[in-house]
């Protein structure tokens, strides 16, 4: 009896032993998967374009295979995602009201930009060190507003300039309205000229001729039924003085010698800006470092690699100062292919929008008005990158949701035609 538990004893042992051994061998086969992937990996990141310096540095300093994320700089790629949340809250919050109170949005939105135009003009006013300045790094002496850049200001100015016109008449109810939202929108216009002229800001210059321009295209004369008190066509005066009013500001601007866009545009050393420099050592890069760019958040150490002397000076570049270059850098293919959707969604909607017929309600001039903004703020950013400012990046996110908004409508007339 003994001698049998004896013997089932060992056999137990036995197997359990072999079932230990299966374990460890099947953990170590794991563990050299595991290994063999992560080595795999590493070595797939270490032979894309442009990480080799990384590679020396790591194998300089005794670290071995390190795996690092798509981003040559994490924390920059990370610091570029939690951007992001700020216009995302807007389109999550934006999407939950009804169209009419998104366009309600409009009103606050142009006097947040008034109030930035006159916080700018106090600024160019008083002492260029004062405290209307709320940014150490800034454009100190000229008018800024709530920014940091001037360009930034001059093209939230621009985008000004079609807000008042669709306000002038979209959603009008009656003549007493019309008029009054009519005068505020030419005096806002007359005011928005010198405003956009103190920034010194020659992109914003050009992006504010075209939003002034955008601004009879959208404006349509209110459908309100009066009685009429004289018969045959009478030329509206108020365009007349309105237009008169806008040059007599702009010309008192360039007089009294603050028009400082003007200047700047006509400096000698205009060729010598940096940024011009600096565009054809990004093209280089972003085709060094294609085709999948040098990661998000990466460009200020992206550029210090391969900067060339002529551009040292004793302050970084921190942006390539043209949003479209930056993105094929950064990105590479898939930031192009994310831009070309983009492109092809915009344009099918702001062709939607402008084959539309015009009816009673505001669908069709918000829209309209919101393919204006997405193209000032696409221009803007040739020679800048407003859209990386929280403010302009939700000026953004908010033009595309009344581009957007009007899809029932919009695509029924378009598709009538």
């Amino acid at each position: 009896m003994a001698a049998g538990w004896e013997g089932l004893k060992a056999a137990g042992l036995l197997a359990l032993e072999g079932t230990i051994a299966g374990v460890v061998s099947f953990g170590d086969r794991t563990a050299a998967v595991f290994q063999g992937a992560y080595d795999a990996a590493v070595a797939i990141w270490g032979s894309l374009p442009g990480r080799e310096i990384i590679t020396e540095i790591d194998k300089a300093a005794g670290l071995g295979n390190v795996w690092r994320p798509l981003t040559m700089v994490p924390s920059g790629g990370w610091n570029a995602f939690y951007s992001l949340f700020v216009p995302l809250a807007v389109l999550l919050l934006g999407v939950q009201l009804s169209r009419e109170e998104r366009f309600q949005l409009l009103p606050v939105l142009m006097g947040l930009g008034l109030f930035s135009g006159f916080v700018g003009l106090l600024q160019v006013i008083g002492d260029p060190q004062g405290p209307l300045y709320f940014y150490n790094v800034t454009n100190n002496g000229a008018a800024v507003g709530l920014f940091a850049n001037r360009n930034h200001q001059a093209v939230l100015l621009a985008t000004l300039f079609p807000m008042l016109a669709v306000y002038a008449c979209a959603g009008v109810r009656s003549e007493e309205q019309a008029k009054v939202r009519g005068y505020v929108a030419l005096a806002g216009g007359a005011v928005l000229v010198p405003l956009l002229l103190v920034t010194g800001s020659r992109a914003g210059l050009i992006v504010g001729v075209l939003g002034l321009l955008s601004a009879p295209l959208l404006y349509r004369r209110p459908a309100i039924v009066v009685p009429k008190k004289r018969k045959g066509n009478k030329l509206d005066l108020r365009w007349l003085l309105a237009g008169f009013a806008v040059i007599c500001l702009g010309g008192l601007t360039v007089i009294m010698s603050r028009a400082e866009a003007f200047k700047r545009i006509s400096a000698p050393d205009q060729t010598e800006d940096l940024r011009f420099k600096a565009w054809p050592y990004v093209v280089d890069m972003a085709e060094k470092y294609f085709p999948f760019g040098s990661g998000a958040g990466s460009f200020i150490e992206a550029f210090q690699i391969d900067e060339p002397y002529e551009l040292l000076k004793p302050t970084y570049f921190n942006h390539a100062h043209n949003d479209w270059l930056e993105t094929y850098m950064l990105l590479g293919l898939p930031g192009l292919i994310l831009l070309g959707i983009a492109i092809y969604a915009f344009v099918r909607a702001a062709i939607a929008a402008f084959r539309a017929e015009r009816g009673e309600g505001r669908d069709v001039p918000f829209a309209r008005l919101g393919a204006v903004l997405l193209v000032i703020l696409a221009l803007g950013s040739i020679g800048d990158y407003p859209m990386r400012t929280p403010t302009l990046a939700c000026v953004f996110a908010l033009a595309a949701l009344w581009l957007a908004a009007p899809r029932g409508d919009v695509a029924k007339n378009a598709g009538s035609q």
